[in-house]
Protein backbone atom coordinates (compact mmCIF):
# COMPACT_ATOMS: atom_id res chain seq x y z
CA UNK A 1 0.00 0.00 0.00
CA UNK A 2 2.44 2.62 1.02
CA UNK A 3 4.94 1.62 -2.07
CA UNK A 4 1.83 2.22 -4.01
CA UNK A 5 1.34 5.26 -2.97
CA UNK A 6 5.04 6.02 -2.95
CA UNK A 7 4.98 5.18 -6.82
CA UNK A 8 1.86 7.16 -7.29
CA UNK A 9 3.71 10.44 -5.58
CA UNK A 10 7.16 9.63 -7.55
CA UNK A 11 5.01 9.32 -11.08
CA UNK A 12 2.89 13.08 -10.57
CA UNK A 13 6.12 14.97 -9.76
CA UNK A 14 7.35 13.26 -12.88
CA UNK A 15 4.59 14.49 -14.63
CA UNK A 16 4.56 18.15 -13.06
CA UNK A 17 8.18 18.24 -13.98
CA UNK A 18 7.77 17.34 -17.30
CA UNK A 19 4.39 19.98 -17.75
CA UNK A 20 6.62 23.05 -16.38
CA UNK A 21 9.62 22.26 -18.72
CA UNK A 22 7.20 22.09 -21.71
CA UNK A 23 5.33 25.45 -20.37
CA UNK A 24 8.60 27.44 -19.96
CA UNK A 25 9.79 26.17 -23.05
CA UNK A 26 6.71 27.68 -25.03
CA UNK A 27 5.84 30.51 -22.77
CA UNK A 28 8.52 31.52 -20.41
CA UNK A 29 12.04 31.14 -21.27
CA UNK A 30 11.60 30.01 -25.45
CA UNK A 31 15.78 31.26 -25.65
CA UNK A 32 15.93 28.15 -23.51
CA UNK A 33 16.37 25.53 -26.34
CA UNK A 34 18.50 28.50 -28.68
CA UNK A 35 20.53 28.34 -25.16
CA UNK A 36 21.40 24.43 -25.37
CA UNK A 37 21.67 24.21 -29.28
CA UNK A 38 24.63 26.46 -28.71
CA UNK A 39 26.42 25.21 -25.74
CA UNK A 40 25.86 21.29 -27.86
CA UNK A 41 27.36 23.31 -30.80
CA UNK A 42 30.13 25.17 -29.09
CA UNK A 43 31.29 21.63 -27.06
CA UNK A 44 30.90 20.08 -30.71
CA UNK A 45 33.16 22.39 -32.46
CA UNK A 46 35.70 22.13 -29.69
CA UNK A 47 36.09 18.47 -30.02
CA UNK A 48 36.96 18.87 -33.48
CA UNK A 49 39.39 21.58 -32.44
CA UNK A 50 41.17 19.43 -29.95
CA UNK A 51 44.51 20.41 -28.84
CA UNK A 52 44.24 23.82 -30.27
CA UNK A 53 44.03 27.12 -28.07
CA UNK A 54 40.38 27.98 -30.23
CA UNK A 55 39.31 24.34 -29.19
CA UNK A 56 39.68 25.16 -25.26
CA UNK A 57 38.45 28.69 -25.35
CA UNK A 58 35.04 27.10 -27.64
CA UNK A 59 34.70 24.02 -25.03
CA UNK A 60 34.81 26.29 -21.76
CA UNK A 61 32.55 28.54 -23.45
CA UNK A 62 30.33 25.50 -24.38
CA UNK A 63 30.03 24.31 -20.63
CA UNK A 64 29.74 27.84 -18.99
CA UNK A 65 26.74 28.40 -21.57
CA UNK A 66 25.10 25.09 -20.56
CA UNK A 67 25.39 25.26 -17.06
CA UNK A 68 24.14 28.80 -16.76
CA UNK A 69 20.50 27.51 -19.06
CA UNK A 70 20.70 24.89 -16.33
CA UNK A 71 20.54 27.01 -13.37
CA UNK A 72 18.23 29.75 -14.77
CA UNK A 73 15.61 26.92 -15.44
CA UNK A 74 12.54 26.59 -13.60
CA UNK A 75 12.47 22.82 -14.10
CA UNK A 76 15.78 22.65 -11.85
CA UNK A 77 14.60 24.44 -9.21
CA UNK A 78 11.01 22.50 -9.25
CA UNK A 79 13.49 19.31 -9.37
CA UNK A 80 15.67 20.83 -6.18
CA UNK A 81 12.25 21.61 -4.31
CA UNK A 82 10.80 18.07 -5.29
CA UNK A 83 13.86 15.81 -4.10
CA UNK A 84 13.67 18.05 -0.35
CA UNK A 85 10.22 17.62 -0.42
CA UNK A 86 10.44 13.32 -1.17
CA UNK A 87 12.92 13.12 2.01
CA UNK A 88 10.69 15.04 3.72
CA UNK A 89 7.95 13.19 3.34
CA UNK A 90 10.01 10.23 3.57
CA UNK A 91 11.36 11.17 7.28
CA UNK A 92 7.72 11.71 8.46
CA UNK A 93 5.99 8.40 7.33
CA UNK A 94 9.23 6.93 8.92
CA UNK A 95 8.46 8.32 11.96
CA UNK A 96 4.74 7.56 11.90
CA UNK A 97 5.46 3.95 10.85
CA UNK A 98 8.98 2.83 12.19
CA UNK A 99 10.29 0.02 10.70
CA UNK A 100 9.56 -3.33 12.91
CA UNK A 101 12.30 -5.94 13.08
CA UNK A 102 10.92 -9.41 14.17
CA UNK A 103 13.00 -11.38 16.42
CA UNK A 104 14.10 -14.68 14.64
CA UNK A 105 15.21 -17.39 16.99
CA UNK A 106 16.77 -20.50 15.44
CA UNK A 107 17.34 -23.51 17.65
CA UNK A 108 19.90 -24.90 15.14
CA UNK A 109 22.58 -22.54 13.50
CA UNK A 110 22.98 -23.64 9.82
CA UNK A 111 26.36 -21.98 7.67
CA UNK A 112 26.00 -21.70 4.32
CA UNK A 113 29.20 -22.83 2.95
CA UNK A 114 31.35 -19.67 1.54
CA UNK A 115 32.19 -19.76 -2.54
CA UNK A 116 35.18 -18.83 -3.61
CA UNK A 117 35.43 -15.49 -5.84
CA UNK A 118 38.12 -13.88 -7.34
CA UNK A 119 38.76 -10.50 -8.03
CA UNK A 120 39.91 -9.38 -11.50
CA UNK A 121 41.53 -5.83 -12.34
CA UNK A 122 39.63 -3.89 -14.74
CA UNK A 123 41.21 -3.07 -18.19
CA UNK A 124 39.67 0.31 -18.05
CA UNK A 125 38.23 2.61 -15.19
CA UNK A 126 35.34 4.89 -14.67
CA UNK A 127 37.00 8.58 -15.40
CA UNK A 128 35.54 11.96 -14.98
CA UNK A 129 37.95 13.77 -17.29
CA UNK A 130 40.77 12.12 -18.98
CA UNK A 131 41.61 9.84 -22.32
CA UNK A 132 41.81 5.76 -21.96
CA UNK A 133 43.52 3.72 -24.43
CA UNK A 134 44.62 0.02 -24.34
CA UNK A 135 48.39 -0.55 -24.18
CA UNK A 136 50.62 0.09 -26.99
CA UNK A 137 52.08 -3.64 -26.32
CA UNK A 138 50.35 -7.22 -26.12
CA UNK A 139 48.10 -7.04 -22.91
CA UNK A 140 45.31 -9.53 -21.46
CA UNK A 141 41.65 -8.86 -22.83
CA UNK A 142 38.82 -8.25 -20.21
CA UNK A 143 35.83 -7.29 -20.63
CA UNK A 144 34.99 -3.63 -20.21
CA UNK A 145 31.96 -1.94 -18.94
CA UNK A 146 33.08 1.46 -18.14
CA UNK A 147 31.23 5.23 -17.72
CA UNK A 148 33.09 8.27 -18.65
CA UNK A 149 32.77 12.07 -18.47
CA UNK A 150 34.56 14.03 -20.53
CA UNK A 151 37.54 12.40 -22.86
CA UNK A 152 38.23 9.99 -25.61
CA UNK A 153 38.48 6.01 -25.04
CA UNK A 154 40.96 3.78 -27.35
CA UNK A 155 40.70 0.17 -27.75
CA UNK A 156 42.84 -1.62 -30.04
CA UNK A 157 41.59 -5.62 -30.40
CA UNK A 158 44.99 -6.47 -32.37
CA UNK A 159 47.29 -6.74 -29.44
CA UNK A 160 45.50 -8.96 -27.28
CA UNK A 161 44.12 -12.46 -27.86
CA UNK A 162 39.98 -12.36 -27.82
CA UNK A 163 38.57 -15.68 -26.13
CA UNK A 164 36.09 -18.43 -27.70
CA UNK A 165 32.75 -16.60 -28.07
CA UNK A 166 31.02 -13.42 -27.73
CA UNK A 167 33.40 -10.38 -25.96
CA UNK A 168 31.23 -7.41 -24.62
CA UNK A 169 32.57 -3.87 -24.96
CA UNK A 170 30.05 -1.79 -23.14
CA UNK A 171 31.31 2.72 -22.93
CA UNK A 172 28.55 4.88 -21.98
CA UNK A 173 30.20 8.67 -22.24
CA UNK A 174 29.05 12.59 -22.15
CA UNK A 175 31.54 14.35 -24.11
CA UNK A 176 34.58 13.49 -26.26
CA UNK A 177 34.91 10.11 -29.32
CA UNK A 178 35.33 6.36 -29.15
CA UNK A 179 37.67 4.95 -31.12
CA UNK A 180 37.77 0.54 -31.67
CA UNK A 181 40.10 -1.15 -34.09
CA UNK A 182 39.11 -4.82 -34.72
CA UNK A 183 41.37 -7.31 -36.51
CA UNK A 184 39.83 -8.54 -39.63
CA UNK A 185 38.99 -11.94 -39.17
CA UNK A 186 36.70 -10.72 -35.79
CA UNK A 187 32.90 -10.47 -36.50
CA UNK A 188 31.28 -7.48 -34.74
CA UNK A 189 27.97 -5.99 -34.28
CA UNK A 190 27.39 -2.64 -32.70
CA UNK A 191 24.59 -0.66 -30.75
CA UNK A 192 25.41 2.90 -30.71
CA UNK A 193 22.62 5.61 -29.18
CA UNK A 194 24.49 9.41 -29.94
CA UNK A 195 22.71 12.99 -28.71
CA UNK A 196 24.93 15.00 -31.32
CA UNK A 197 27.88 13.10 -32.97
CA UNK A 198 28.85 11.33 -36.26
CA UNK A 199 30.17 7.62 -36.84
CA UNK A 200 32.43 5.58 -39.13
CA UNK A 201 31.88 2.01 -39.45
CA UNK A 202 34.19 0.19 -41.32
CA UNK A 203 34.39 3.01 -43.63
CA UNK A 204 30.74 3.99 -43.57
CA UNK A 205 29.97 7.55 -42.39
CA UNK A 206 27.48 8.94 -41.03
CA UNK A 207 28.89 13.28 -40.55
CA UNK A 208 25.98 14.19 -38.92
CA UNK A 209 23.93 12.30 -36.31
CA UNK A 210 20.76 14.04 -33.79
CA UNK A 211 19.35 11.75 -31.19
CA UNK A 212 19.80 8.28 -33.37
CA UNK A 213 19.94 5.29 -32.53
CA UNK A 214 22.29 2.77 -34.76
CA UNK A 215 22.27 -1.09 -35.20
CA UNK A 216 24.73 -2.47 -37.60
CA UNK A 217 26.73 -5.92 -37.70
CA UNK A 218 29.27 -8.19 -40.08
CA UNK A 219 27.00 -10.49 -41.95
CA UNK A 220 28.68 -13.60 -40.22
CA UNK A 221 28.13 -12.50 -36.75
CA UNK A 222 25.72 -15.25 -35.56
CA UNK A 223 26.93 -18.10 -36.90
CA UNK A 224 31.06 -16.76 -35.59
CA UNK A 225 32.74 -18.82 -32.94
CA UNK A 226 34.59 -15.49 -32.44
CA UNK A 227 32.68 -12.32 -32.26
CA UNK A 228 32.57 -8.82 -30.50
CA UNK A 229 29.37 -6.87 -29.23
CA UNK A 230 29.91 -3.16 -28.89
CA UNK A 231 27.46 -0.88 -27.01
CA UNK A 232 28.19 2.99 -27.08
CA UNK A 233 26.32 5.91 -25.95
CA UNK A 234 27.42 8.93 -26.05
CA UNK A 235 26.00 13.01 -25.52
CA UNK A 236 28.60 14.78 -27.97
CA UNK A 237 30.93 12.91 -29.95
CA UNK A 238 32.17 10.49 -32.26
CA UNK A 239 32.25 6.75 -33.26
CA UNK A 240 34.76 5.21 -34.86
CA UNK A 241 35.38 1.30 -35.64
CA UNK A 242 38.37 0.15 -38.16
CA UNK A 243 39.71 -2.32 -39.24
CA UNK A 244 43.76 -2.96 -38.45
Amino acid sequence: MIKNKKNDYLGWLVFIGIVILLLEILFFNKGLIFSLIIAGGLIYISRKKAGRKSGKILFIAGIIIFVISVFNMMTFRFLLLAILLHFFIQYLQSKKNPKKIPLDIQTQETTAPEETVIKVEPLFENVLLGQQKTPVGVYEWKDVNIQTGIGDTVIDLSYTMLPKGETVIFIRNLIGNIHIHVPYEIDVCINHSCVVGSTTVFGNHEPRIFNQVFQLKTPGYEESEQKVKIFTSLIVGNLEVSRI
